[in-house]
Order: C-alpha cells, then sequence, then structure tokens
C-alpha cells in the first residue's frame, strides 16, 4: 500500500516539476515584460503557482488512476507500457500548448484559451495566417528541447516498472478510494467549501505576475470547460436591479437632439472597417507621425470622433460592434452563435429596408468566425470575397491585399443604383504583416512592419478615394473609417488591461459631409458602438433598437466608454479609467491613481454593471 502511495507521489512530482520549468521558461521568453519587477515577485510566482500546478497534476493523474483501477479489479490486463505511452503524449501536448501560448500571450497579453482553439476549428487558414509573424524555428526548437527534458526527467522520477500491490481483495476498495480521495483534494487544491481558481493564484497589482503564476494548461482547461457548460452569467457584482438602474442613467439623456453635419438625409453609406487600425499610427489621435500620412489629409475633409474605444480586442467582436452596435461580452463571442446573432438588430436591416442595396467586401475568407451567416442574416445582399477574386490576386497569406479588394469596390459601385450601402473589411495590416510592394520601414522587426502595412493600406484608401472622387455617386456618398480593433503595435506597450490599446479612430468623411463641418473633431467619449446610433440620428431614422449605442452629435449624451477582453473589462470616465481582470478580482489599472477614491470607485462600479448588463442580455438573445 505504501509503494502505491510512494509510486503516486512520485507521478504527480513530475508533473508539477515540468511545469515548474514550463514557468520559467514562459518568464524567460517574456522577460522584458518582467522588467521593474524585483526577483523575490518572480520567485513569488512560482510559490503562489504551486497549488495550481499541483491541481494540474491532479488532473493528469485521472486516468492513470482509473487504468490501475482496471487493472486490479478486472480480468482485463492493460500493460505498463501503455504508462509511458500516456507520458509521453501529455509531455507532446503540453509542449505544444507552450509554444502555442507564445504567439497568444504577445499578441493578446492573455494565455492560451478555449477561442484559439474555436478560431483553428472554425477558420483554419485564418489561424495560420495569424501564426505568421511568429518566430516558428525558435518556439519548435524550445518546445523539443522541452519534450526532450521532459523525457529525460520522466525517467528519474517516475515509477515505470510500477506493480500492483498484492493485497486481501478486501482492502482494494480501500485502497483505490484513498489514492482517488488524495487525488480529489490535490484537484480541488484542497478540502475548503470554494475549490481552486485563477483568483487563487492571483497575488499581485503586477498582471504579469498573476500571467505568471496562471499554470497554462490548468487555465486552458477551466476556460474550456466554462466555455461549454450551461450558460451562466459570470459577472454578477450587484443585484440585477441595481446593474440595470446604473446602465440606464448611462444613456439618459437630457434632449434628444443632434447637429446635423450631413446635406442629404439619404446619402450612399461606405463603412471601411480598418484591420488593427490603433490610434498610435495617427498622428491626429497622438500616433505616431508618417505611419498614415493619407490619414491627415482625409480628416481634413471629414469629423473625426478623436476618443474613441473598440469594444474589444478582437475582429469578430469589432465587426458586431460596428454593424449590430452590441458591445463585446469578453469571455464569448456573439457571432459564432447563429441563434443569437440572427436576433440583434443590424444597420444594413434598417438600411435594407429604406432600399438601400447592400454588400460585403472582403479579400479573405468570409466564413472566417461565422462572419458569411452573420452578414446574410441582416440582409447583406452581395458577398465578394476570397472566392470572388482571381489567384493571381491572392497575394497575401490572408487572401487579397487591401488595394486590390478596394479597387474591386469602385467596379462594382458604378454599377450600382443609388442609395448604397457597401461594408469593406481590410486585411493587410494584420500578421503576417506583409506588403506587396517594398515596405516603407525597413527591417524584420514587428513593429516596423506593422508600420509597414499600415502605411500600405493608408497608400491603398487614398487610392481608392483618388479613383471614388472622379465617379458620379461620390458627391452623395458619405465614407465611415473605422478600425476592428486596437493593436498592441506598433509602440509595443499597451497591455490588455491598458485603455490606450483599445484607442481607434472614427472618420466620417466625404462631400455628404457639409463644408463648415469637414476637418471638426468631436471629442466626446465612446465606442464603436456608438457610431449607429450617430449615423441613423444623420439619416432622421429610429434607433431606439439600437440601445447600447448613444449620439456622439448629440450635446447630451454622457461621456464614457467601455472596452473587454477574454476575462476582464476596463471603463473609461472623463478623467478617470479603470480595468478589473474578473479572474483575479482585482483592479488591474487605474489611470489616474491621484483622483479621488469616489471618482475611481463609481468608474469601476459603472464598469461592473454595463459588463453584468451586457452579459444578462446576451444571454436572452
Amino acid at each position: 500500500m505504501l509503494k502505491s502511495i510512494f509510486s503516486f507521489c512520485r507521478f504527480l512530482l513530475f508533473w508539477i516539476v515540468f511545469a515548474i520549468i514550463t514557468r520559467a521558461v514562459f518568464e524567460l521568453y517574456f522577460h522584458e515584460k518582467f522588467t521593474g519587477s524585483t526577483p523575490y515577485q518572480i520567485l513569488q510566482t512560482f510559490w503562489y503557482g504551486s497549488r495550481m500546478d499541483a491541481s494540474a497534476a491532479g488532473y493528469i493523474a485521472l486516468i492513470p488512476l482509473l487504468v490501475f483501477g482496471v487493472n486490479w479489479f478486472t480480468k482485463y490486463h492493460i500493460k505498463p507500457i501503455w504508462l509511458r505511452g500516456y507520458v509521453y503524449f501529455m509531455l507532446f501536448l503540453i509542449c505544444f500548448i507552450t509554444i502555442l501560448n507564445f504567439n497568444i500571450f504577445r499578441e493578446w497579453g492573455t494565455k492560451v484559451n478555449f477561442r484559439v482553439f474555436a478560431n483553428v476549428y472554425t477558420s483554419p487558414s485564418e489561424a495560420m495566417a495569424s501564426t505568421g509573424s511568429s518566430p516558428i524555428g525558435i518556439s519548435l526548437s524550445i518546445g523539443a528541447v522541452l519534450f526532450i527534458v521532459g523525457i529525460v526527467l520522466s525517467h528519474f522520477i517516475i515509477d515505470y516498472n510500477f506493480r500492483k500491490p498484492k493485497v486481501p481483495s478486501i482492502a482494494k476498495p480501500f485502497i483505490f478510494l484513498l489514492l482517488f480521495g488524495i487525488n480529489f483534494v490535490i484537484v480541488r487544491s484542497g478540502v475548503q467549501l470554494v475549490p481552486i481558481s485563477q483568483s487563487s493564484v492571483y497575488f499581485s497589482d503586477k498582471p504579469i505576475l498573476n500571467q505568471g503564476a496562471l499554470n497554462t494548461e490548468w487555465n486552458l482547461l477551466q476556460n474550456t470547460f466554462e466555455s461549454v457548460k450551461t450558460q451562466s452569467n459570470p459577472y454578477l457584482f450587484m443585484p440585477a436591479a441595481r446593474a440595470n438602474a446604473l446602465v440606464d442613467s448611462m444613456y439618459s439623456v437630457e434632449k434628444d437632439t443632434t447637429i446635423s453635419i450631413l446635406n442629404t438625409t439619404r446619402p450612399n453609406i461606405v463603412i471601411i472597417q480598418l484591420e488593427s487600425f490603433t490610434a498610435d499610427v495617427i498622428e491626429s489621435l497622438g500616433g505616431e507621425k508618417g505611419d498614415a500620412p493619407n490619414f491627415e489629409d482625409f480628416i481634413k475633409n471629414g469629423v473625426l470622433f478623436d476618443s474613441i474605444y473598440a469594444a474589444s480586442d478582437r475582429t469578430d467582436k469589432g465587426i458586431v460592434a460596428i454593424l449590430s452596435a452590441f458591445p463585446s461580452q469578453a469571455s464569448r463571442t456573439m457571432v459564432i452563435d447563429n441563434s443569437k446573432q440572427e436576433r440583434l438588430p443590424a444597420v444594413s436591416d434598417v438600411l435594407a429596408e429604406k432600399r438601400y442595396h447592400t454588400s460585403y467586401f472582403y479579400g479573405g475568407e468570409s466564413d472566417f468566425m461565422n462572419f458569411k451567416a452573420y452578414l446574410l442574416s441582416h440582409r447583406i445582399s452581395d458577398i465578394i470575397d476570397k472566392g470572388n477574386f482571381a489567384a493571381s490576386e491572392m497575394n497575401s497569406k490572408w487572401g487579397a491585399h487591401d488595394d486590390i479588394v478596394l479597387k474591386r469596390n469602385i467596379k462594382y459601385l458604378n454599377q450600382q443604383q443609388e442609395p448604397f450601402f457597401s461594408y469593406i473589411q481590410t486585411l493587410s495590416n494584420h500578421e503576417p504583416f506583409e506588403v506587396p510592394v517594398k515596405a516603407h520601414f525597413p527591417g524584420e522587426d514587428l513593429p516596423n512592419k506593422f508600420r509597414s502595412t499600415a502605411y500600405y493600406t493608408d497608400a491603398s484608401l487614398k487610392e481608392y478615394f483618388d479613383e471614388a472622387k472622379k465617379q458620379p455617386w461620390y458627391k452623395n456618398t458619405l465614407f465611415i473609417l473605422v478600425a476592428d480593433h486596437g493593436h498592441r503595435l506598433p509602440l509595443n506597450n499597451a497591455e490588455p488591461y491598458n485603455p490606450t490599446k483599445y484607442h481607434i479612430p472614427l472618420l466620417f468623411f466625404g462631400d455628404a459631409i457639409k463644408p463648415e463641418y469637414r476637418g471638426k473633431k468631436i471629442s466626446k467619449l465612446g465606442n464603436q458602438t456608438d457610431m449607429i446610433t450617430t449615423l441613423l440620428a444623420q439619416l432622421e431614422l429610429p434607433h431606439k433598437e439600437f440601445k447600447w449605442s448613444k449620439n456622439l452629435l448629440n450635446p447630451y449624451t454622457k461621456d464614457f466608454a467601455f472596452f473587454d477582453w477574454d476575462n476582464g473589462m476596463g471603463f473609461i470616465l472623463p478623467n478617470q479609467a479603470v480595468s478589473y481582470d474578473n479572474a483575479g478580482e482585482r483592479v488591474s489599472f487605474i489611470k489616474n491613481p491621484k483622483a479621488p477614491k469616489a471618482k475611481t470607485d463609481e468608474t469601476l462600479l459603472l464598469g461592473k454593471a454595463f459588463l453584468q448588463e451586457v452579459f444578462t442580455e446576451y444571454m436572452k438573445f
């Protein structure tokens, strides 16, 4: 019996030791993110993470325990060699997740989760294209070394020669239950009422230290379970009535009015969704000079909303925020669930009712993340995507680059009756950040590659507008340029909890705008979701069904913005912004630490109420 317990402990010990090794590799790989952390704080990530490492080891031990029970209590005999195969397989799986996590964490700022595999399942080619900027050679080398180290180490720690103990039959159930009970306690990380959770390993106000403490495999398993189980609202911060009242107060206005900036109420409308066009590449938004120089000229002929924040950090959430004015739900993505997305309102539905001809242009695969089903559900008549371009035009890993798609859009619109609505989704400014021309910014470093793709998209837009101005429909067309989300590049200093990562451009542009408003800037704090109500108010069309959208051209609407990531959210008010990590149940960012505590508390309270109500409504669809 003691030998059985000792062998079991050796098995658990191996996986705990290997988890320590993978954590050390993670922290060495992202050592620049740990700059400013003391050696003691780094050591704390191993101490606080040890409980989760043990819990992960307990999960891995479940199958060997069950096989042990089958061997002991039945006539079936499973040869010991199976354990070696199982350990090698699990080592391979963990090494794969470890190197996959390098790219995910670099781009998303969170560890690998269920959404990654959902993306691979729904759009494998696009998922592969997203890895194009990853240092594949280095990652594979690290994975191979980890795998070899794991195999060698396992031969020193794991008892591969374990033999079943010879004990009286009556004692077998008790021994097995004892082992199973010990493992159950290890998986729960104790006998306390509430089992271990992500927040159990959070110990610091520095989010990177908490991410370091998280066991990557345990976090993935828990996230997957939460994603597939029966839906319940994980963001219940306060009584429902209280959350509802707070959200209602955000959207209440003293007067429903608008500043009319258009010279027509029935313009053609072209929305250009700009891939990853963070404010950091727009000089007028405080970004770098020269990354998107033509955008500055566009601003002179349009109305720039300079305080706009993306709903979240991915395109699947951005497109729903732009077209349906529905906020991101943090740990969910609504566009992939047809039973829910079909019930959303959309601006294309409203315009189709007013006899607008509707279309969608994208150089990639419109099936990506269920986009095609979403678009068809909301009365987009013509979908022009990868399948509509010649093989010679497929000049990027994603499909056709932006200049090709934009030129095709001009030809298409020349054949349409007015009024029309066209939605263009760009793709060039996406990983792997490649352009079909000589890169404007030299070098192979990611920040410069990102600058070059942004510059290329900007140049493609200039060509597009130069050609559009020659067309008879141009004078009656409103162009709306809006990013799908922000990005950590090119400055590489925006973590997922930092509001600067979500700051994006929103520009109303074109001859449909009254001359006296061209070059104006509107500084009302808002979101992508606010674009629709702002637009519909200009068209003198009802917009009550877009309850999560406010009119940015109504002086009486309140200034605020909301964003979220996989399991956290941020809320912005004038003079204060607060981010909250739901996994760790703690504040991860405060813009103005010296602001009055009441202001900080108010910001956090409104953010929690907002996320709670968004998820509540998401569940009702």
